[in-house]
């Protein structure tokens, strides 16, 4: 395993630039997702990576070594793809075999390698079969077992679970993971789904417009959002929001909200002080932190509104309910066996927690 640097990335192409002077250090054994929409820069990133993308200007290295002018096969890398990319005709031996024929190896040390990674991917049952013969699950374990079998330095993922059902989704990332967990190697791994993310990073790097927008553990992302970007992005249902104007009244610096029917007090909601020239908050907070139809709250310590309830949604052990709030939309996490009944309300109480509340400049987009 090796640590990776990306030093000032940046990625044009003509008029279009698609990474902007981006910096990332990853650590040697670590699993880091680069999380982001589609068109955010994060499997351009991965290729550059890779070697399959020149970058415009910038610099990579993998352990001690810069690796910005290297060809892929120099870059001790292994590579799996979004789509299999098996080779129809090859037998599952032959597409683990085949990528080692070049290297010089010794047939035996070529069949231990085989024979190690089938068995650690359960897929050593299947050696003589071809990929028509295989269950997507299976032909997923054999394109891993192909980039395993090279035992190099850093593993890249682009996607690879996207062609898998959501069963098969879980399985595999509980199998990719446990894989991680037993051989420690470092591994980039590239998806805009916030779950597969959320469950399997060491860190996260939550990627917009070519630009890291940041990094963290997947509780540092969730927990504490930097940007109204990331706020938005991680979490679902996503992070509701409410604009204030800022106002000193008194001794006392508040936040007062057109559909709002009291002031947030903005430093027992933990904001010491508004930054210099705004005037204009917006205001986070996640559905699972509202508390709904509660006959009392604490006014000193929550925000309480009186709205109607829109829809609502009933999964399993789950439920969500959705109230128009001045013409928004407001999620809550609620408890599943009170949703139906909340539902049969024309109003419901709902508290907003101030300590749960989190402040975005909304000219910049970023946490004050």
């Amino acid at each position: 395993m090796a640590n990776v640097q990306f030093q000032k990335i940046t990625k044009s192409f003509g008029a279009l630039t698609v990474l902007d002077e981006l910096n990332l250090e990853i650590e040697k054994g670590e699993f880091i997702v680069l999380l982001g929409p589609s068109g955010c820069g994060k499997s351009t990133l991965l290729n550059i990576l890779a070697g399959l993308i020149e970058q415009s200007s910038g610099r990579i290295t993998i352990g001690d070594q810069d690796v910005t002018d290297l060809d892929p096969a120099d870059r001790n890398l292994a590579m799996v793809f979004q789509s299999y990319a098996l080779y129809p005709t090859k037998s599952v031996r032959g597409n683990l075999k085949f990528g080692l024929m070049s290297k010089g190896l010794s047939n035996d040390e070529i069949d231990r390698r085989i024979s190690s990674v089938a068995n650690l991917l359960q897929i050593d049952k299947l050696l003589d079969r071809k990929p028509a013969q295989l269950s997507g699950g299976q032909r997923q374990r054999v394109a891993i077992g192909r980039a395993l079998v090279k035992e190099v330095d850093v593993c890249l993922f682009d996607e690879p679970l996207s062609n898998l059902d959501a069963k098969l989704r879980t399985e595999m990332r509980m199998e990719i993971k446990n894989l991680h967990n037993r051989l420690r190697n470092t591994v980039v791994y590239v998806t805009h789904d916030q779950v597969e993310a959320m469950t399997m990073a060491t860190r996260i790097a939550v990627m917009n417009r070519g630009v890291i927008e940041q990094i963290g553990t997947p509780d540092e992302i969730y927990g504490n959002p930097q940007s109204l970007f990331v706020a938005e992005f991680v979490g679902s249902p996503s992070m509701n929001f409410i604009d204030v104007s800022v106002a000193q009244q008194g001794s006392e610096l508040v936040g007062v909200g057109d559909q709002l029917s009291q002031a947030i007090d903005l430093r027992r909601a933990g904001l010491e002080q508004a930054p210099s020239g705004l005037s204009r908050l917006r205001v986070g907070i996640r559905p699972e932190h509202v508390r709904v139809g509660q006959n009392e709250g604490d006014r000193e310590r929550s925000i309480r509104v009186d709205l109607p309830i829109r829809y609502h949604e009933k999964i399993g052990a789950e439920a969500l309910a959705f109230f128009d709030f001045g013409g928004k939309r407001l999620s809550a996490r609620v408890p599943p066996e009170r949703v139906t009944m909340l539902a049969k309300e024309q109003t419901v109480p709902v508290d907003l927690p101030l300590e749960h509340m989190k402040f975005f400049n909304p000219e910049t987009g970023r946490r004050v």
